[in-house]
């Protein structure tokens, strides 16, 4: 979602702007809300009891969402978004932090309002609230459903106790292209496991299934899944750029993982920017109706990214706002959320026959709905707990689990020698630009984030080796050379600027004193997320320069790579002895890495996207079809008149699944318990055994693939369809089963039919989407 605080005079021209007038209570129209018994009614009834009552203004008011902007407690009725609220023109708020004013913004909800209809609070509380999780590309890397749905659980644990009741989350975006900065928001190129964690996170930020009555316990929240949909497929990984594709590749490979969520119960879906069969997202009936409420069965409510109705003037698909709103309520479209639009035209649009009274009614209806089972019209205070407030955020507990989460999405990339785990002993040279910060830790998308609560790296590592060794630190360099070029990526989140002679003399100082160097380096934390896309995908200069002239010294160095997306880490891989990609863990991120670096703790991440060589391979992705003239990912030498470049060879630097540990794992010949099936209803069981043959307990992460060998349309060389995080004690051994079902086997094919197809399958087990265990199976026609 973009920045909540633009300003819309580029998008509007100020027409929209008007003074806020100050209001008194309006004479309210007593609504019958509950029985004889005082217990609420139900969600039906008490909605077309409540309609029967709001004007045709007042229904439109509901589908309005704004940034609730800077106010005072005492003074929130005088601004602009008050006036609206106690006119009845507005559904909900977003983006505000603090219990006292949200406490204030419902107060004239309810109070000053004709009807007292409470508000929707939003915020982005993508990765935590003030406990900050790891970013959602590195929590997916975890592929720990049970941890996402903790992640949830206590993201949505502190929202609800600082008066929020819906995050814009999670995004299930498929990025296939590392140059696309919001890639970090998401869970990696894979649909299968995107919606896995994307259905474990929902579950946990609402505690419930919300295609039911059920009402929400007041310490979950509303998720919503965004971008509705194929958003991650931007060309050439550049922000808000155009989308296209077939419906084929949206349904097999796109669409998959929003579907899950929605099975899920997910409250909310959030719209997209981009276009959609050559129609913005926002208006596109086939998306929004056909797709979403049709074929999927969401019965929740549609609501815009920022502006987007605006936007659809800058697409060209309508000649001025009034009929972008009409698109969009009539594509399904429920919520405006900062375009105004709804609240400005829509009366106009009934008068004149455009949109008829009864399509309001029902977004109307949808969002009232999600209000009734968030419990608002039973206590519209229910999330303005002043006592939770106080004990439930940033509680240790919530900042022990962080720092447990955050250790399993570390990706272990090399370790030669197994330098790592460090021992605490000797002198240790800690070097670089992000050892030392406090904004960035937590990466992209912290909007209430707390820096000032949080521990850098640095002052971690100065704990753990309190008494045991000696810890020497040098920021060492600035994160570009440009200054310019750096302030693009810090938005606000700045790092110390020096001297660049300065810093490195003293970097190297101390790393000729030291016994072992660990560098923290890589991307600043916006230097990934909205509107922060990459061309070349190489470590900035100046720090590259930097570790260059450390690997020089001789000393064992090791890289922790902080990262919001795939990085190319070539010249890395060749030269520096370890490799951790630590990504942007979240507020306990100092402690997770003490944890796992002093040997406390085991790495276990997989990486969820793949490793580009270089830049110039994106898009790269392991799940790609095959050509007619394919060229092996290992094949080294150049193949002319094949699929393949004259300077790079095919294939990642790390493939899809890949991460090491401080131990090793056997995985045995993969066995099925029948190789041949007939079409009807069966399943069989892949069965392996993997053997920890190291010294270390440790988890690992059993992958199973499948391929269709021959179908009516080209299929991938391979897909993700199962998964189990395992955990083996040192020198133990244990038989996985992964139990193999035609769904597993079916696609879309050129007719959009969800169709499995006989022929020969190719099932894959193993530690990482190349190296794999493979057997044959077939799938006979019916006689």
């Amino acid at each position: 979602m973009r920045t909540a605080f633009i300003s819309l005079s580029f998008l509007l021209a100020g027409s929209l702007m008007v003074p806020a007038i100050a209001h008194t209570p309006a004479s309210k129209k007593k609504v019958a809300t509950t029985t004889q018994k005082g217990k609420i009614l139900p969600m039906k009834e008490y909605i077309d009891q409540l309609m029967a009552k709001m004007t045709l203004q007042e229904k439109i008011g509901q589908l309005n969402l704004m940034v609730a902007g800077d106010i005072t407690t005492g003074g929130a009725l005088n601004t602009q978004v008050g006036g609206d609220i106690a006119k009845g023109n507005m559904g909900g708020v977003f983006n505000i932090k603090g219990l006292d004013k949200i406490k204030a913004l419902q107060d004239i909800a309810i109070k000053n309002s004709r009807l007292g209809i409470p508000l929707l609070v939003g915020m982005d509380v993508i990765h935590g609230y003030e406990t900050m999780f790891p970013i959602p590309l590195a929590l997916s890397c975890s592929w720990d459903t049970e941890a996402m749905k903790k992640v949830g659980e206590v993201s949505a644990k502190e929202a609800s106790a600082a008066g929020i009741n819906w995050t814009y989350s999670p995004m299930v975006d498929i990025a296939l292209d590392a140059r696309w900065g919001r890639i970090s928001e998401g869970n990696g190129e894979d649909p299968y496991l995107s919606g896995v964690m994307g259905a474990a996170l929902t579950q946990g930020y609402q505690g419930a299934d919300m295609r039911t009555e059920e009402i929400l316990r007041a310490d979950r929240i509303m998720a919503c899944l965004k971008h509705f949909a194929l958003y991650g497929a931007v060309e050439s990984g550049k922000e808000y750029n155009t989308v296209d594709m077939s419906r084929i590749r949206m349904m097999n490979q796109y669409l998959p993982p929003y579907e899950a969520v929605v099975k899920a119960g997910v409250g909310s879906v959030m719209s997209s920017f981009n276009l959609i069969d050559y129609t913005p997202a926002t208006a596109n009936h086939w998306m929004m109706t056909d797709v979403l409420r049709k074929q999927w069965g969401f019965k929740g409510f549609v609501v815009t990214d920022y502006a987007s109705i605006a936007e659809i003037l800058n697409h060209g698909t309508a000649k001025d706002l009034k009929e972008a709103s009409e698109q969009a309520l009539l594509a399904g479209t429920d919520m405006d959320m900062c375009s105004n639009a709804f609240v400005k035209h829509l009366e106009q649009s009934v008068a004149e026959g455009k949109v008829t009274e009864e399509d309001i009614n029902t977004a109307c209806r949808r969002i009232l709905e999600a209000k009734y089972k968030l419990g608002l019209f039973s206590n519209p205070y229910r999330y303005c707990n002043a006592k939770r407030n106080k004990t439930d955020i940033y509680s240790a507990e919530n900042r022990q689990i962080a720092r447990d989460v955050a250790a399993e999405t570390f990706v272990l990339l090399k370790n030669e020698g197994n330098l790592l785990p460090l021992k605490k002993q000797g002198k240790i040279a800690l070097i670089g630009p992000l050892a030392d910060t406090r904004n960035n830790i937590a990466g992209t998308w912290s909007v209430a984030q707390a820096p000032e609560k949080y521990t850098t790296i640095k002052e971690a590592m100065e704990k753990a080796l309190d008494g045991k060794a000696t810890l020497l630190y040098a920021q060492g360099s600035n994160i570009w050379r440009d200054r310019e070029l750096q302030k693009n990526g810090e938005q606000g989140k700045s790092i110390a600027w020096g001297d660049e002679v300065k810093m490195k003399n003293e970097a190297l100082q101390i790393a000729k004193e030291a016994d072992v160097i660990v560098c923290a380096m890589g991307e600043t934390a916006d230097m990934s997320g909205e509107c922060a896309s990459r061309t070349n995908l190489e470590m900035p200069d100046v720090q590259q320069e930097l570790l260059a002239e450390l690997a020089k010294t001789g000393k064992p160095v090791v890289l922790l790579n902080f990262a919001g997306r795939p990085t190319v880490l070539s010249w890395e891989k060749e030269h520096i002895p370890a490799i951790m990609n630590v990504w942007f863990g979240g507020s306990e991120v100092g402690d997770a890495l003490c944890d796992v670096i002093f040997g406390d703790k085991v790495p276990s991440g997989k990486l969820t996207t793949s490793m580009p060589k270089t830049t110039g391979q994106e898009p790269l992705y392991y799940n790609h079809q095959n050509t007619g003239r394919p060229v092996p990912d290992d094949n080294q030498k150049f193949a002319k008149f094949a699929s393949n470049c004259l300077d790079v060879s095919n294939g990642p630097l790390y493939p899809f699944g890949y991460g090491l540990s401080y131990t090793t794992f056997e995985y045995g010949d993969l066995k099925l318990s029948s190789h041949e099936v007939n079409m009807d209803d069966w399943k069989i069981t892949a069965t392996i055994n993997v053997k920890n043959t190291g010294s270390r307990d440790a988890d690992e992460i059993v992958q199973l693939y499948i391929r269709d060998m021959v179908a009516s349309i080209s299929r991938p060389v391979k897909e993700l369809k199962g998964f189990q995080r395992i955990h083996l004690a040192a020198g133990e051994s244990r038989e996985i089963c992964f139990d193999i079902t035609p769904e597993m086997l079916k696609f879309y094919n050129a007719e959009l039919k969800h169709v499995i197809e006989p022929g020969d399958f190719q099932i894959m087990v193993g530690g990482n989407s190349k190296e794999v265990k493979t057997q044959n199976l077939t799938v006979k026609k019916h006689p």
